[in-house]
């Protein structure tokens, strides 16, 4: 499929602009998932679908990136922004924010990602722990209190996260003590479900319950699970941890 550049410059008016734009995404994501059914009836490799997958989506990006190249002074921009602003790492995002126009520059949405990529900054590797309180338990209660500490930020209805708790548990059984422990933080959840999840699940370790968008939003973070490990003075070490690079962050950090 051709990327039609008229999305960027020939049409007449915003709205006809946007139609089009949103048109053209559409189209793409319809096509892929057309193809995808076809691969998998046809018993298509992991590797094949996703690279299926990719092509669809670096049509988007593409088509996105351009567009709001072409339109940074109206609302298209915004709109296309939308579509990609959660692939982009904290520089290209700021820097596509930062070449918009004024009026765009005052938009709710973009507001809430200038927010967002200010948690993200004071949340990298490297940078101290950011306090929050939730039904007057803190989470310094727990980090920066002189033991490395594995934080799962993460929810009972979340597949994701479920599937690391193994993970998780075997590093607890093995390496909690003096020097070590682990925090579940509760998010974007209901507490009754996650006192039943947590249960059936098996958490044993230290919680904290009902923290919903606390710890998110002042840590950026916009998906779970997510889990960081913490340094004895607080200092994040390691994020995005899953699978095996949990008990590899862990173990390397111990020394043992």
């Amino acid at each position: 499929m051709v990327l039609p550049l008229a999305v960027a410059v020939s049409c007449k008016s915003v709205e006809e602009k946007t139609e089009l734009f949103d048109k053209t995404v559409e189209e793409i994501t319809s096509k892929y998932l057309g193809e995808l059914r076809d691969a998998e009836n046809s018993g298509a490799t992991e590797a094949t679908i996703d690279s299926m997958y990719n092509a669809a989506w670096d049509k988007v990006l593409t088509l996105s990136k351009k567009t709001i190249k072409a339109n940074r002074n109206n609302s298209l921009a915004v709109e296309a922004l939308k579509q990609i602003y959660s692939v982009l790492d904290p520089v290209e995002l700021e820097s596509t924010i930062n070449s918009l126009g004024k009026e765009n520059q005052e938009d709710e949405f973009i507001v809430s990602l200038k927010s967002l990529i200010s948690a993200k900054k004071a949340a990298e590797e490297g940078q101290p722990f950011i306090d929050f309180e939730v039904d007057s338990v803190k989470f310094s209660d727990f980090v920066g209190r002189g033991k490395y500490v594995l934080v799962d930020f993460w929810a009972s209805w979340c597949g994701p996260c479920k599937q690391e708790l193994p993970n998780i548990a075997s590093v607890y059984e093995k390496y909690a003590g003096d020097d070590f422990d682990v925090l579940s933080v509760a998010v974007w959840d209901k507490p009754e479900d996650t006192i039943a999840a947590a249960e059936k699940l098996g958490i044993v370790w230290n919680q904290i319950i009902n923290a919903q968008k606390v710890p998110t939003d002042a840590y950026g973070i916009e998906g779970i699970p997510h889990i960081i490990l913490f340094g004895p003075d607080g200092t994040i070490l390691k994020k995005d941890l899953r699978g095996a690079a949990i008990e590899a962050a862990v173990k390397d950090a111990l020394g043992r």
